[in-house]
């Protein structure tokens, strides 16, 4: 017994601090002994979870109020950056700075870790949340919000896992160490909340898309920069959903 309670200590630990890294809900804190962020890999999933249901709520409670589904869409788009304190976007309007105005490695990493918002940064952004806003207002419901939300972290995992971190510092190798059975965990999350959400061909064909969006965006980044990093992964989620939500879009 006394193992078992050990087991799920360390487990809810690991999600306490996936939770805390991919979101801005309180916490808490996690202490001393507080688990390595790739131990807490596996976790991402839930961190998805936890905001996919906010913005859902949102994005139905708005709509029985009379809010148009446009209207509700960007309220739930709203709620979500609210609540990871735009993590993901801040990732992918990096990375086009960075690859899209630098020379070298060096120059664009250095770029991506600049504050300041350029043009590349920014019209990935608008387009990013455009896209997101437009597409739920189409096709969303409870369980696609969720389910994309879920699945969409779960992509980062295997990348967090199989790439080399492209700086010696920073959440991309803070993160390294995610071993097999945390990834597989992580996919198994992600493919159990598509297979819940959607029809069986529809959920394999948004996995899919997932799949290819972030392995196109692992080949660039180890091209541009030679791995990853935390706003590498940010991009990916971000990616990933917006893939997620075009295959539902075509397919729902």
């Amino acid at each position: 017994m006394s193992k078992t309670l050990g087991w799920l200590r360390a487990r809810l630990a690991e999600a306490q601090v996936a939770l805390m890294l991919l979101t801005r809900l309180p916490m808490g804190d996690a202490g001393e002994g507080a688990p390595a962020i790739g131990k807490a890999a596996w976790a991402f999933p839930l961190a998805g979870l936890a905001v996919g249901a906010v913005m859902a709520w949102l994005f139905v409670g708005a709509q029985i109020w009379g809010l148009r589904p446009l209207v509700a869409a960007g309220l739930a788009i709203v709620a979500g950056l609210i609540m990871t304190g735009g993590l993901h976007e801040d990732g992918i309007a990096d990375v086009a700075d960075g690859f899209g105005g630098g020379h070298g490695p060096a120059r664009k990493l250095e770029i991506m870790k600049d504050s300041r918002l350029g043009s590349y940064g920014a019209l990935a952004l608008v387009m990013a949340l455009g896209l997101r806003w437009a597409m739920m207002a189409q096709v969303g419901g409870v369980q696609v919000i969720i389910a994309l939300a879920v699945a969409s972290r779960a992509a980062m995992v295997p990348a967090l896992a199989a790439m080399p971190a492209a700086r010696a510092d920073g959440l991309g190798r803070a993160a390294m160490g995610v071993g097999a059975a945390r990834v597989l965990v992580a996919l198994s999350l992600g493919a159990g909340a598509l297979a819940l959400a959607l029809p069986p061909l529809l959920a394999l064909a948004v996995g899919a898309a997932m799949g290819i969006a972030v392995t196109g965006m692992a080949l660039l980044a180890m091209r541009q920069i030679g791995g990853q990093t935390g706003d590498v992964l940010g991009a990916m989620q971000v990616l990933a959903e917006i893939a997620g939500w075009l295959m539902c879009a075509r397919l729902g």
